[in-house]
């Protein structure tokens, strides 16, 4: 069997559907092959390599799978490595395959900067920012460094892998059942004690009168969303979320009381300062999350903190912190048990988070955050939402009320630019479900060749530009530190948008325009329909963020800053 034919029915037996890529001399043979079997498994075409790994990444987080994608040889591999960046920061379960010279053409220990045509080491570049990555010289290896690859992107804390397989070793023939399998050295029971954990989360729970929850996107990696909802229904304990795991509870649950961080919740924030325990599920607690001064981080709560990931747990937050390697999905498993029928212990606590959530709903609205409130109405459940990074990400964050069924992706650790277009797709290629695509008019033109994707294939992906004509999260630094010098953040010193309409008709797109929150109506059966489409939302270009975190100030303290008086208020509120 040839190589190429051999990595292809490999992915098919690993329950890949869909994968990624861009055309190149040193992926023909692989190309070829997953035509070959294009019954089973389907090849999509991007118009970018940078388009393609995000691609990938969107399909994995949706679907659960590895993400795939696809470059051939130097500049191609280069392109992809924004997306390998993207899938490690967020533990996103992709492989990477990247063609590379034939061997005999390859520099080797020569001590030359190249010797074959677009020669490029991928392989160490991408090192720091994959789980593993390995050059393929031998095809006998192909079906070890396979499964190996695969094991190690999906297990542990998820992540990328790259492999870069020579021309010459895709062509060549192999006989699968004499090639070597891969054998993982982890043990299949694992040492982690869960009756303890589980022992030790009820105790601090019964001595705790104002717990907290904290969820991560770890909730959505690990699969085990419906357990947490269940989880969190029968303690009635009060959730915050990081912004990448917002969508682990719907908007309006009773318990939800928002993201934290930077650009979090006020209530969010508020409830947390002023919890006695918070409890980590699968959230690193970065300091966009803490802020910068951990001194005054929840300065009166304990903190038990899961994570997969023990590297992430040698970043100390509290110094009496309990901090636990474990996997959420077994940990979940034997937490919902009459046990944690907590309800009763903390129904001040819970009435005084409702307070709070009431109290500063609306406190920070602007026109902006209406857009994107009375959107989130009209767009159907059991839809995905993917965001951009900006301004826009945040309104999103913010404002966007998640039902019940509906997934809601993020770039987080990396915060790329254009991820949100290419990610539509591989969500929507991974669920087979509509995508509505939030952009700013900054990042859409990052990928904004993907439109061609989406237009030739005709899938529902609704793409949705907030134009403010600026590049407005970097403006408003301009304004408040930089003299509102805004240096190529503006149309007057070098910062312009297209016409979009006209850019929508180039790709054959159906165009609309809002200029009102009242106009967003007119999008009510675009949203529900089969087709795709380009909606235009105008703003103007002196846009702002709030409420956002201020130097030096806890998290509950946000800029614009809160009367005193009201401030006080709510802090006797949470003094039960």
């Amino acid at each position: 069997m040839k190589v190429s034919d051999y990595i292809v029915t490999f992915f098919i037996e690993i329950g890949v559907s869909d994968v990624f890529g861009y055309p190149g001399g040193m992926v023909t043979h692989l190309m070829d092959s997953f035509n070959k079997y294009k019954e089973h498994i389907s090849i999509h075409l991007n118009y970018h390599e940078q388009g393609a790994a995000f691609s990938a990444c969107g399909y994995a987080q949706i679907s659960n799978k590895p993400g795939i994608a696809y470059a051939t040889s130097g500049p191609g591999a280069t392109n992809l490595i924004t997306g390998i960046a993207n899938a490690y920061f967020d533990s996103i379960p992709c492989v990477f395959i990247t063609g590379q010279v034939n061997t005999y053409e390859s520099k080797g220990s020569l001590p030359v900067r190249q010797k074959g045509f677009q020669e490029t080491d991928i392989v160490s570049i991408v090192k720091p920012i994959t789980k593993y990555s390995v050059k393929i010289e031998n095809e006998k290896n192909i079906k070890y460094e396979l499964e190996k690859a695969f094991y190690i992107s999906c297990n542990g804390r998820k992540g990328p892998v790259l492999l870069d397989i020579p021309m010459n070793i895709q062509r060549s023939d192999v006989i699968p059942e004499k090639l070597k399998c891969y054998e993982s050295n982890d043990s299949e029971e694992d040492n982690w004690d869960y009756d303890n954990l589980k022992n030790t989360m009820l105790e601090m729970l019964k001595s705790s009168k104002k717990p907290v929850i904290l969820a991560g996107n770890g909730i959505n990696i690990a699969g085990v969303v419906k357990k947490f909802r269940e989880f969190i229904d029968l303690t009635g304990i009060p959730v915050v979320t990081s912004m990448i795991g917002r969508d682990v509870l719907p908007g309006n649950a009773k318990n939800n009381c928002g993201f934290i961080g930077a650009y979090g919740h006020r209530c969010a924030n508020f409830i947390i300062s002023n919890s006695d325990l918070i409890i980590s599920l699968g959230s690193r607690l970065d300091c966009r999350q803490t802020g910068s001064n951990l001194k005054v981080f929840a300065e009166n709560a304990k903190l038990l903190r899961v994570d997969i990931d023990n590297l992430e747990l040698t970043n100390t937050i509290k110094d009496d912190e309990i901090s636990v390697l474990a996997d959420l999905d077994k940990l979940m498993t034997i937490l919902i048990t009459d046990e944690f029928k907590l309800k009763s212990n903390y129904k001040k606590w819970i009435n005084a988070c409702i307070k709070i959530k009431e109290e500063l709903k609306d406190i920070d609205s602007q026109y902006e955050n209406n857009i994107v409130k009375e959107f989130s109405r009209i767009i159907p459940d059991n839809s995905i939402i993917t965001t951009d990074v900006g301004q826009n990400q945040v309104w999103i964050a913010q404002y966007f009320v998640i039902k019940n069924n509906q997934r809601m992706l993020f770039s987080g650790g990396h915060g790329a630019m254009g991820y949100s277009l290419p990610c539509a797709i591989g969500a929507y290629y991974g669920s087979r479900k509509k995508v509505i695509s939030f952009n700013g008019d900054g990042g859409l033109q990052m990928n904004i060749q993907e439109l061609q994707f989406i237009a030739r294939e005709n899938i529902p992906i609704k793409v949705i530009v907030l134009n403010n004509k600026s590049l407005g999260m970097i403006r408003h630094f301009q304004e408040m530190y930089l003299n509102s010098n805004f240096v190529q953040t503006k149309k007057e010193m070098g910062y312009i948008t297209p016409d979009f309409e006209k850019i929508a008709e180039a790709y054959g797109l159906r165009y609309i325009k809002i200029n009102s929150v009242e106009e967003i109506l007119k999008c009510s059966n675009v949203l529900t329909d089969e087709n795709p489409c380009f909606i235009e939302i105008a703003l103007t270009d002196t846009t702002y963020l709030y409420p956002k975190l201020a130097v030096n100030k806890p998290i509950y303290d946000q800029d614009p800053p809160l009367d005193r008086e009201h401030l006080n208020r709510l802090i006797k509120i949470c003094n039960i």
